[in-house]
């Protein structure tokens, strides 16, 4: 893979197969090294492109939550950020069978942090953890290190969520927000989990599921020992609102990107691309008159993404 176009073929083709394949037997090691390539060139391009404080994932939207929020944070949200990503890391803690207070001293590993602003956000209300971030793309780990580290508080490594550079029961909790979805072993995923969490250490889980990628999930929680898994939440609603509010005319993400400097119709092309990367056919999005003719002529995509069919929150115990 040399270009861009092949890359993203690699991508988006992998990606299909992981999620519409009901079989929890690993992708043969070709294509599954393809596919991580890929991804890693993907997102260390997204990594260069971005700019401080942009989408980290969906998001979601849910009025308590946000006030929990605030409580927590003085000043959380507008007009900095709309709140809604960070809202789905809060809810990673939140929800485990351990009090928001109880976080002091614990080790605290993302899989799949990205750029490290989601990580960065639970570090301001959880400062006496010691956090650290991982992710498969280099450029997201250096920039995450450059911008955001704070010595033992929050680091950042590169490294691979199918073969994690962690030593045996050295984890208190590993969080993993919308990244599972792009492994193509899910299952070596899950028991690397197992392997770096201390007894009674905890997983908190949160993705978006095809019907067959569900499939899996449900057959591997039942193959894998160790891992009791004591909660699977359906949070499509709240999700679908949280992209709903970015999708919406004056919400902060359209005027953010009115501030931009590029003519109408980039703009427009620009934020029908950003609304199908994070989420829009899931939450009802439909192309304007302007989106479907620019894609008869070739220039955009229309439909973009796989028949999504539920975003969950599950948490497990380790044994």
């Amino acid at each position: 893979m040399s270009s861009t176009p092949e890359i993203m073929t690699a991508f988006t083709s992998g990606l299909a197969e992981i999620n519409l394949d009901e079989s929890t037997a690993p992708r043969p090691g070709a294509k599954a090294t393809e596919m991580k390539s890929a991804s890693a060139v993907i997102y260390d391009m997204a990594a260069t492109l971005s700019g401080r404080g942009e989408l980290w994932n969906w998001g979601m939207y849910d009025a308590e939550v946000a006030e929990q929020i605030r409580a927590l944070v003085p000043g959380f949200g507008e007009p900095w950020t709309d709140g809604l990503s960070e809202q789905l890391y809060f809810l990673a803690l939140r929800d485990l069978p351990v009090d928001l207070t109880e976080h002091a001293g614990r080790v605290v590993l993302e899989v799949g942090c990205g750029t490290g602003e989601g990580l960065n956000f639970l570090s301001r209300i959880h400062r006496d953890a010691r956090m650290i971030g991982l992710d498969l793309s280099p450029k997201a780990v250096a920039r995450a290190t450059a911008t955001l580290s704070r010595g033992d508080q929050l680091r950042f490594v590169h490294g691979d969520a199918e073969d994690l550079p962690f030593e045996d029961d050295s984890v208190d909790v590993l969080v993993n927000i919308e990244s599972s979805h792009t492994y193509p072993d899910l299952g070596r995923f899950l028991r690397e989990v197992k392997r770096v969490l201390r007894p009674g250490g905890m997983l908190s889980h949160i993705d978006v599921f095809t019907h067959q990628r569900y499939a899996t999930m449900r057959r591997l929680t039942k193959e894998i020992d160790g891992l009791n898994w004591i909660a699977d939440r359906d949070i499509s609603d709240a999700v679908r609102a949280g992209v709903r509010r970015r999708m919406a005319p004056d919400s902060h993400f359209r005027r953010m990107l009115a501030k931009q400097r590029m003519n109408r119709l980039t703009r427009h092309i620009v934020a029908h691309s950003q609304i199908l990367m994070f989420g829009g056919m899931f939450a009802g999005y439909r192309p304007s008159n302007t989106i479907k003719a620019l894609n008869r002529l070739g220039v955009v995509p229309w439909i973009s993404g796989l028949p999504m069919e539920s975003y969950r929150h599950q948490i497990a115990v380790c044994e």
